[in-house]
């Protein structure tokens, strides 16, 4: 098994996990094509902390990838929502543009 997929396991199974490492095991599930469990675990963070804003984008990307734009549309828009609210550009920007392509 991937160490670093491991590692995210344990740690966000303890319950004490910080939004970044809820992150971290999503961006790795992508990174090995396992888009369901990348999606829940990006939902549990967006659960436990909705102000994150790189994984409306992370998700979105990953959803148009696997031809899932209606739900990558979902994520995106409220990232952009999100992005607005905090006045976050650049963000916005790249949030954007993910959802010209849905």
């Amino acid at each position: 098994m991937n160490k670093r997929l491991e590692m995210l396991e344990k740690l966000t199974s303890s319950g004490q996990a910080e939004a970044f490492a809820w992150y971290g095991l999503a961006m790795e599930y992508r990174k090995l094509g396992r888009v369901d469990e990348a999606l829940a675990t990006f939902r549990t963070l967006r659960s436990n902390d909705p102000e994150y804003i790189a994984m409306y984008l992370m998700a979105g990307q990953m959803l148009l990838e696997s031809s899932r734009a209606a739900d990558a549309r979902e994520w995106l828009e409220q990232g952009i929502t999100i992005a607005q609210k905090r006045g976050d550009f650049k963000a916005l920007g790249e949030l954007e543009d993910a959802l010209s392509n849905c």
